[in-house]
């Protein structure tokens, strides 16, 4: 199995909004904001080349919405989907898998491109991995999210062909369990940011990696009162944030940023403050 970082791009959003109710004296330090109150974040995804798989953990914003949509959200950089898979050997046709950790359009706006009139998915020989809980979430939005889930990013993969469940195994608790994705990967759901979100943990090098998502969009959520504006329901997140940090102290487990715009990976410590990031380091360097 082999690993690798796929940037994306960069863009920006709302600092109080994705640091919640952390005030701004505190937040800037970690990501400062400019002039509009704004800070740059990654749209980091992950390629897994696993046997005879190939397998995208989401694929960033795409760049089929118009000029009014993107000029809320500010992208830059001089990183594509396209260039880092190339800096790799890969294309899009190569990919076998897209799993979709949400469908939220900054998680989930790659995956379909528009060719003419027409909206195809961009991998097309690749199956799209969502869940039937998610799926129906993202379908029906609620109206305080349904902002984040675009039509023209969901349905069309459904009318493909192209779309599989994972599926969900009974939870305890009233939380839903772990699925086995493949012989290495398994899936976490967590329903505080939106319902059913998907983090793949993977068994890689005698270690565990977790793809945060965003039950941790950067190292800068992980002290337990940094939860987004964005979530559905901060304090299942609270919850959910407390139980995996556990788990992943006493397991020794590797986190994957997908949004923190400086650090890819860490490690975790438990400090007198409470569990916090240990060392950080690229993919590359596990």
């Amino acid at each position: 199995m082999k690993l690798y970082s796929i940037n994306t791009g960069y863009f920006k959003l709302d600092g109080g909004a994705m640091f919640g109710v952390v005030p701004k004296s505190i937040w800037n330090k970690i990501n400062p904001a400019d002039d509009n109150n704004l800070c740059s974040w990654a749209l980091r995804c992950l390629l897994i080349e696993d046997g005879n798989r190939l397998i995208l953990v989401d694929n960033g914003n795409g760049d089929k919405q118009d000029a009014k949509f993107f000029s809320h959200y500010y992208l830059h950089g001089d990183d594509t989907l396209d260039k880092s898979l190339a800096k790799y050997g890969f294309n899009r046709n190569d990919i076998t898998d897209v799993f979709l950790t949400h469908l939220h359009f900054d998680h989930c706006g790659g995956s379909i491109i528009r060719q003419g009139d027409q909206l195809v998915p961009a991998f097309p020989n690749a199956v799209y991995w969502s869940n039937t809980e998610h799926w129906d979430w993202a379908v029906f939005p609620n109206d305080r999210e349904k902002a984040s889930f675009l039509k023209e990013n969901i349905l069309p993969i459904k009318e493909s062909g192209q779309l599989q469940m994972v599926e969900i195994n009974g939870g305890i608790n009233g939380r839903l369990g772990e699925t086995v994705f493949t012989e290495n990967i398994s899936v976490r759901f967590v329903s505080g940011h939106t319902q059913a979100m998907m983090l793949p943990q993977i068994k890689y090098k005698g270690r565990t990696i977790v793809f945060m998502a965003d039950l941790l969009p950067s190292a800068g959520h992980i002290p337990m009162p940094y939860v987004m504006a964005y979530d559905m329901f901060p304090l299942t997140t609270l919850h959910e944030k407390k139980s995996f940090l556990q788990e992943a102290v006493a397991n020794d487990y590797l986190l994957f940023f997908e949004h923190d715009p400086v650090n890819e990976c860490c490690s975790l410590q438990q400090t007198e403050k409470g569990i916090r990031a240990g060392t950080y380091f690229k993919l590359e360097e596990v």
